[in-house]
């Protein structure tokens, strides 16, 4: 995998030591795409991505794409390795705690990253887009070695089909209760403990999220709710919908896809928010 995405024009950091279940020491690296001329004096915005695959495996090259094009937008684009169920045998706690320590080392090191680290964004798709969303509104999980002094908290979140709803929600009935009940050997523990919806909080950070309207793996109702959730505590969250497509639609390799669209919106979001340049119309 490190040759493969230094092959692919990135950087690669380990971000943490940590074990997996069977106590062995596991290295997690971080894949950064600089952009061209980037010097450790900048003070560019940065964004983390975290692949998809069920907290069960994925990999970081999946959003390698995602990371060329902004680097060449000008932000310092990363992709991170976590630990997964097939690789390390871990839950998905491990995942989010994972997402948590990416964050937080991004901003520890900001001055040799060349990174301004009030404008940190999480983004991810499927679970990884799960992963992201709880580096923004889960309060546990954060590794008790670390410095806690520096938030794990993103100042954004960019979501593609991300998996929110992990618990039976009152008043939505988003969900499939047996498929529910198979979450919690996953989980390893109480899946509302890391359910985004569950925790939705005035001050979450400004978000987007991209979904398929034809979804089958994570409903598109599941965006719907946690939209809801997050306009009823007065957070920026958009949702963009988009019409016959599926689960992965925002993938490079899926050329039946969105992936353009998405990258344009995701754009969008992100000048909005001063991270990027506002594009020349042509």
């Amino acid at each position: 995998m490190e040759k493969q995405m230094i092959a692919s024009g990135a950087k690669v950091k380990t971000y943490k030591i940590t074990t997996d279940s069977k106590g062995e020491a596991v290295e997690l690296k971080m894949y950064l795409f600089e952009p061209a001329d980037h010097k450790a004096t900048d003070r560019r915005p940065a964004i983390v991505f975290f692949f998809g695959g069920g907290w069960n495996g994925g990999k970081p090259s999946q959003f390698a794409e995602h990371c060329k094009y902004l680097a060449s937008r000008g932000m310092m684009a990363m992709t991170a390795d976590y630990r997964v169920k097939s690789r390390q045998g871990t839950k998905a706690i491990a995942c989010v705690s994972d997402g948590k320590s990416a964050v937080r080392w991004i901003r520890a090191n900001s001055k040799e990253l060349g990174v301004a680290p009030d404008k940190i964004v999480a983004s991810g798709g499927s679970a990884g887009g799960h992963v992201a969303a709880c580096t923004g509104v889960i309060k546990k999980y954060d590794e008790s070695a670390e410095d806690q002094n520096v938030s794990s908290v993103p100042n954004a979140l960019v979501l593609f089909n991300p998996a929110l709803v992990l618990a039976p929600l009152e008043g939505h009935p988003v969900v499939n209760e047996e498929k529910l009940k198979s979450l919690k050997n996953r989980v390893g523990e109480d899946p509302k403990n890391i359910s985004p919806v569950h925790h939705v909080a005035a001050g979450a950070p400004p978000t987007i999220i991209f979904h398929g309207k034809a979804d089958t793996t994570v409903p598109y109702s599941t965006a719907e709710a946690f939209t809801k959730a997050m306009e009823e505590a007065e957070n920026q969250c958009q949702l963009v919908g988009y019409e016959q497509q599926g689960h992965g639609f925002f993938n490079h390799k899926n050329k039946k896809g969105k992936f353009d669209e998405t990258v344009a919106e995701m754009d969008r979001f992100l000048a909005s928010l001063g991270y990027l340049k506002e594009r020349e119309a042509k």
